[in-house]
């Protein structure tokens, strides 16, 4: 009986090599200024960048405002199409910025509330709805500009535009100048 027990305790239990080989998912984000956010995302965030939250628009025939005003010549748009989209854009950047601002805020309080070690249920959720309301603002501030984009193009003019962002082929072929390759290629489902 005793050997049946010492081979069924030997037969549980994990090798440390094994366990100090397990896979570390997140070691080195602990270093992060705000444990959800990259220094990366928390640039974008300052300049009003689109941070992929306008790709349901982006990827389905509703151009954004920054790529139309990059493409302006291959789109010939007229002079009032580019006044539109400065305009447009100028004002999109505007509220992004503000937005991202509240939004790396409230990441932050997330981050100082677990810091604190005496974060509630009822504190936690108001910290979470908060950082989402401003996500959310974010996101709007860029998907609503694609709308406005729409009514502003012909359709010839969106047909060249998803042509020249590479919508109209093999997505995994090539990456669009402007994006990050890793991203893109993530977000297309590519096999690295």
């Amino acid at each position: 009986m005793r050997y049946l027990l010492a081979f069924l305790l030997l037969g549980f239990t994990v090798p440390s090599s094994l366990a100090s080989s397990e896979h570390k998912p997140y070691a080195g984000l602990e270093k992060r200024q705000i444990s959800s956010l990259s220094n990366d995302d928390i640039e974008e965030l300052r300049r009003g960048g689109g941070w992929g939250l306008a790709l349901p628009a982006e990827l389905n025939n509703h151009p954004g405002p920054a790529h139309v005003l990059e493409l302006r010549e291959a789109l010939e748009l007229t002079e009032t199409q580019v006044s539109a989209f400065e305009q447009i854009f100028e004002k999109m950047q505007l509220e992004a910025i503000e937005a991202g601002r509240k939004l790396i805020a409230a990441e932050q309080a997330l981050d100082d509330g677990f810091m604190g070690k005496n974060l509630s249920r009822t504190a936690l959720k108001e910290l979470i709805d908060t950082a989402e309301k401003h996500r959310a603002e974010l996101r709007f501030a860029h998907l609503s500009r694609h709308l406005i984009s729409v009514e502003l193009l012909s359709p010839q003019q969106i047909e060249r535009y998803n042509e020249l962002r590479g919508y109209a082929e093999d997505p995994c072929a090539s990456v669009p100048e402007g994006h990050n390759a890793a991203m893109w290629r993530k977000h297309n489902g590519c096999e690295e």
